[in-house]
């Protein structure tokens, strides 16, 4: 009795073993070659570079340059190349790679950075080109890049310009003005000059706040230092939404005690209007 229990056992074991290959079996990835290229591609269109440089090893159709073509313009949305004509050598491949060195370069070396891309043809150097760039990737750090609108005022102006503050809170489009050109980390005159065209842009998206840049910059300025007040470890006693109002009318008489009041819960529940991450 004891040989058949043990017997039954090791058939059990078998089957047991059998069972895990054919889970494995069916876990398997697909073949991308025996499916229809239209949803091989499909597959293949949510790979990161590196992994389509691996799929390349295995499928021929991972080398199909509108998967590069598409990874470069998800990447770094805009390119002075991307609308020049190609000559036929032309790679999304090689400018894949060039587009990330360059943006490496950047981040060790702002100038550099753009140096290397307009040499390489990718980029032309001018404001309008380049604020294009910066404006639509996300690979730039934030330390380099604030470094590299300070020095080229005239990027920074380009840049200002695409941003849409239309229907946005005060606040809250400080909030992202800040997210895209970071404000420095000391109180100063670059910060003065960002506060002063950030006033303006939001202005020029919104003619009927009823409220002027010169009062929008004042406004902005409170809000930094309030978001000082309460966000930082070594301020005690933090500012009272009495407080911040009082101190409002007192700076700007034309500002509504309400709207005072919305400012200052933003800051309390949303957090600083200038984080640096």
């Amino acid at each position: 009795m004891g040989h058949s229990l043990g017997h039954m056992l090791h058939a059990e074991r078998l089957k047991l073993r059998r069972g895990r290959h054919h889970h494995r079996d069916q876990q398997k990835f697909p073949d991308l070659e025996t499916l229809p290229p239209e949803v091989g591609m499909a597959v293949l269109k949510h790979l990161n570079a590196t992994d389509l440089c691996l799929a390349s090893c295995v499928w021929n159709m991972a080398n199909d340059d509108v998967l590069w073509m598409g990874l470069c313009k998800a990447t770094w949305n805009y390119a002075t190349i991307y609308r020049k004509q190609r000559d036929a050598n032309f790679s999304f491949r090689r400018l894949y790679l060039i587009l990330d060195e360059g943006s490496l370069t950047f981040n060790a070396d702002p100038e550099s950075g753009i140096e290397y891309l307009v040499a390489q043809g990718v980029l032309d150097n001018r404001p309008r080109e380049l604020a294009a760039f910066i404006h639509g990737t996300q690979t730039l750090r934030w330390k380099p890049l604030r470094i590299f609108l300070e020095n080229r005022p005239d990027v920074l102006d380009e840049l200002v310009i695409r941003q849409n503050y239309r229907n946005q809170f005060l606040p809250n489009a400080l909030r992202k003005f800040f997210l895209t050109i970071h404000a420095p980390e000391e109180r100063g005159d670059y910060l003065q000059k960002l506060v002063e065209k950030f006033s303006q842009r939001f202005c020029q998206c919104n003619p009927d706040c009823g409220l002027s840049p010169g009062v929008i910059e004042v406004l902005c300025f409170a809000l930094i230092l309030l978001s000082v007040d309460l966000s930082s470890p070594h301020v005690k006693n933090k500012m009272s939404k009495r407080e911040f109002i009082k101190n409002l009318r007192h700076a700007t008489p034309e500002t509504d005690p309400e709207f005072a009041g919305h400012l200052y819960d933003n800051i309390y529940l949303v957090g600083h209007v200038a984080p640096n991450d």
